[in-house]
């Protein structure tokens, strides 16, 4: 299924998309390794059994990535053109090993590119929620999307 186009987004359209994933120790352990980003509390279980968390903890940019790409097969696969960038990105909850996330994406705001006919810019809020309904991530992200050739784009 491919992505929409600039023109198929509107402002406050909330898409609550079917695909679910549950983290794995493998996944938190691999893209931690594969990052370098060798945070004890990611990797070691004797020590994080001792912080106030009690287990090692998911690396948080593996779950931005999660959220972000379980987006993409309803709204931009094959039609981004690329990300123009993230702000507030927030983890109000940890995630752990084991839990299963879902996703919704909100339509923030579309504008057309001043510079380009070919294109526009819509920004999304990406929510990230646990098996818990837990919010465990938040995100904006802003996208350079294609727009719709000139013979579809008519009505």
């Amino acid at each position: 299924m491919a992505g929409l186009h600039f023109e198929q987004f509107e402002p406050g359209h909330v898409f609550r998309h079917a695909v679910t994933r549950t983290v794995t120790e493998m996944d938190n352990t691999l893209f931690s390794v594969m990052t370098l980003n060798m945070q004890p509390l990611h990797l070691d279980a004797h020590f994080s059994e001792k912080t106030e968390f009690g287990q090692r903890l998911v690396n948080s940019l593996f779950t931005l990535g999660l959220v972000i790409g379980i987006s993409v097969t309803d709204t931009t696969l094959g039609t981004t053109i690329a990300n123009l960038g993230m702000s507030d990105i927030r983890f109000p909850k940890p995630v752990f090993h084991g839990d299963t996330l879902r996703v919704e994406t909100e339509v923030v705001s579309v504008r057309a590119s001043g510079s380009r006919p070919n294109a526009g810019i819509v920004e999304f809020e990406h929510r990230g929620y646990n098996h818990r309904d837990e919010l465990v991530c938040v995100c904006r992200r802003s996208a350079f999307m294609k727009r719709l050739p000139a013979e579809e784009a008519r009505p």
